[in-house]
C-alpha cells in the first residue's frame, strides 16, 4: 500500500500488528484511530485477546482476516517472521508485565516494536530490551504520546531557542480522581489490573500516568533527571499500590522541579500539566487547554499562545492539521506520535536517515 506525499512521490504504508486491544479494552480502540488519521500505517494481524472466540471475533470486528488473527503471540511473531507480507512493526498495548516478554518475542522475530507504557516493571528489563533492539538493529518506541501536542512542541522548541534564559525550575503534574473510592477491589477491570503488583509492577500511579508528567516535563525542557527523591503513599485502605506520588528531582543542568501524580484528587478528571520558569520567562501548558499556552516573559504581561496563530513555530505548524480554533486534542497528539513512528521505521527499514526526534524512541 502506498500514499502520495506533498511534493507528489510516493511511501509505502507501515504494515503492523496489535497484541491486547480487543472487544472491550479502552486504549487499544485509541492506538487504532491515531493509526488511521494519517493513513500512514495498516493494522493487518492480531494476537488481540488470549482467549481464542474473543480475539476471533475482535479481529473480525475491525477487518483484520481470519488467517492473520492469532490468539497466541508467539505464534505470531513466527508467523508473521515467515511471511513474504509479513508485518513490519508490533503495537503492544497489554498490561504492563506482559511488555517485556511480548517485545523480546517480536525483537528476537525481527519485527519493530512500538509499545504501550512503561516500557518493562523492572530496569533489568527495560535494559535487556535496549540491549537486544541494539543487538537486532531494530526499533523500539514507547507510546509516551502527549509529546504529540502541538503546543508542547512549541514549548520545546521555545525552550531551546533561548526565549525562557536559564531555566530554573521544571515542573510536571498529571492529576485525576477515577480511583479516589476502592473500584479496584470491587472488580472493576482497568482499575484491577493498575494495583496489582503482579501486572503493575513496583508502582501503580507513577507507571500509569506519572510517567507521563515527567516525560513530558522532560521532553519540554530537554533535561532530564539527575537525581530524586520520592514520597509514594496509598490514599485508599487496602490498595495494594501506591495511587499518589510527590517526586523532588533535580534535573540537568541545575534546575530543580517536582513532579506530582494522583488519581485520588475529586475534580480532576485528567489534568495534566507542566511549567517552566526561567530567568527572562515563563511558560505554562495543560492538557485541559491543550491549544494555548501560557507564556510571561518576566516584567511583561502573561500572554496566550494559539494552535495555529501567530507566532507558530515550525515543529508546531507541522503538527497542527487544523487552522487555529478548529479544535484538536488528543488523537490528534496521538497521530502525531504515529506519524513520527511510521517515519523512524521506514527510514531504518530503508537504510536512510531520518529528521524525527519526536517520537519516545529507546535507543
Amino acid at each position: 500500500m502506498v500514499d502520495a506525499t506533498a511534493d507528489g512521490t510516493f511511501r509505502r504504508r507501515l504494515t503492523v500488528g496489535m497484541i491486547g486491544g480487543g472487544r472491550n479494552a479502552f486504549i487499544g480502540a485509541v492506538h487504532r484511530l491515531a493509526m488511521r488519521l494519517d493513513d500512514q500505517i495498516l493494522l493487518v494481524a492480531g494476537a488481540l485477546s488470549s482467549d481464542a472466540e474473543n480475539a476471533a471475533a475482535s479481529a473480525a470486528e475491525i477487518g483484520i482476516a481470519p488467517e492473520r488473527s492469532y490468539d497466541d503471540y508467539h505464534a505470531m511473531a513466527k508467523a508473521e517472521a515467515a511471511r513474504t507480507d509479513g508485518i513490519e512493526a508490533v503495537v503492544i498495548v497489554t498490561p504492563n508485565h506482559m511488555h517485556a516478554p511480548i517485545a523480546t518475542a517480536f525483537l528476537e522475530a525481527g519485527i519493530d516494536v512500538i509499545c504501550d507504557k512503561p516500557l518493562s516493571t523492572t530496569l533489568a528489563e527495560a535494559e535487556a530490551l535496549v540491549a537486544l533492539t541494539k543487538a537486532k538493529k531494530r526499533r523500539f518506541l514507547v507510546t509516551l504520546n502527549n509529546t504529540g501536542y502541538a503546543m508542547a512542541r512549541q514549548a520545546r522548541e521555545m525552550v531551546a531557542a533561548g526565549e525562557l534564559g536559564r531555566i530554573l525550575s521544571v515542573h510536571g503534574a498529571y492529576i485525576q480522581d477515577w480511583l479516589t473510592q476502592p473500584i479496584d477491589a470491587q472488580g472493576q477491570k482497568q482499575a484491577e489490573w493498575r494495583t496489582d503488583p503482579a501486572r503493575a509492577g513496583q508502582s501503580a500511579v507513577l507507571a500509569d500516568i506519572g510517567v507521563h508528567a515527567f516525560n513530558l516535563a522532560s521532553f519540554i525542557s530537554g533535561f532530564e533527571a539527575d537525581a530524586v527523591s520520592a514520597d509514594l503513599f496509598t490514599a485508599v485502605p487496602g490498595r495494594r499500590l501506591d495511587d499518589n506520588a510527590h517526586v523532588l528531582v533535580r534535573w540537568t543542568g541545575g534546575a530543580r522541579g517536582t513532579i506530582l501524580a494522583s488519581q485520588t484528587s475529586p475534580g480532576h478528571y485528567n489534568d495534566l500539566s507542566v511549567r517552566i520558569y526561567g530567568d527572562r520567562a515563563g511558560l505554562e501548558w495543560s492538557g485541559t487547554r491543550p491549544e494555548e499556552l501560557r507564556f510571561a516573559p518576566y516584567g511583561e504581561e502573561a500572554r496566550t499562545l494559539v494552535r495555529g496563530g501567530h507566532g507558530s513555530t515550525t515543529e508546531a505548524r507541522r503538527a497542527s492539521r487544523m487552522p487555529a480554533a478548529h479544535p484538536e486534542g488528543y488523537i490528534e497528539a496521538f497521530a502525531n506520535f504515529y506519524r513520527d513512528a511510521a517515519d523512524i521505521i521506514r527510514a531504518h527499514r530503508a537504510g536512510a536517515a531520518v529528521d524525527v526526534a519526536r517520537a519516545a524512541q529507546v535507543p
